[in-house]
């Protein structure tokens, strides 16, 4: 039994709710108004994690500062950098938590639209929405796929450009964080191990992200690359 399956009550209850939603609408729109409402409902918890976020960039420079100046006294290090954060009003995890409250509503997402049921039986564009790729015969269904799958390499791209120019902005690179904005791209490679209604919902989860971290960090720096694989 999946480690997820502890969630099937949620679960039960987010079926519920697109399964009201495709009473009136085509099941695959209902799929992305409900992950629609689902993120707009976390929006609070994604302003958190961009304020935190803004304060680790605005004290990184400073932090740096420390790092050097007490790089061979670790107990003195961790009195100054506790200190500056009281004086900032400020924490180094700030921004991690609201990120970690949102990770069960994905996960519900996630089992939701990965596990066969009955909303799967349903079409877009005459695909079953239970289909994987592997399975799709006729360039009909081929082109479904395709559209799916270059929508998320259109936003992945755009994530790969913002995550090479916060890599740049970084005054003291991390080892290996020339790879990392490559990782925008793994929602294409997710999208190919799941069925359509799965694809769909990474689809407008990703979108989502994309426009929303743009928004919350317009004029300023952009943000670490690792976020933006979320």
């Amino acid at each position: 039994m999946s480690v997820l399956a502890v969630l099937d009550p949620a679960v039960a209850v987010a079926h519920t709710a697109v399964t009201a939603l495709a009473h009136v609408l085509p099941t695959a729109l209902a799929i992305v108004l409900f992950t629609v409402a689902v993120r707009l409902a976390l929006h609070p918890l994604a302003r958190a994690a961009a304020r935190g976020e803004k304060a680790r960039a605005r004290l990184a420079p400073r932090v740096a500062e420390l790092n050097k100046k007490y790089k061979n006294r670790p107990e003195k290090l961790r009195e100054a950098l506790a200190e500056l954060y009281r004086e900032e009003q400020a924490s180094p995890f700030a921004g991690c938590l609201p990120m970690l409250l949102q990770l069960p509503f994905f996960s519900v997402m996630y089992r939701l639209f990965t596990t066969p049921n009955d909303l799967q039986d349903h079409t877009l564009f005459g695909v079953p929405l239970g289909l994987h790729v592997g399975s799709a015969h006729g360039a009909g269904q081929l082109a479904v796929f395709g559209l799916l799958y270059a929508a998320l390499a259109a936003v992945g791209y755009v994530n790969f450009r913002r995550a090479r120019r916060a890599t740049a902005a970084q005054a003291t690179p991390q080892p290996g964080a020339g790879l990392l904005p490559y990782l925008s791209f793994g929602s294409v490679l997710f999208a190919a191990l799941v069925p359509v209604a799965a694809a769909l919902y990474v689809v407008t989860t990703s979108v989502w992200s994309t426009t929303e971290r743009a928004w919350l960090h317009r004029g300023g720096t952009p943000a670490p690359a690792a976020a933006l694989v979320l």
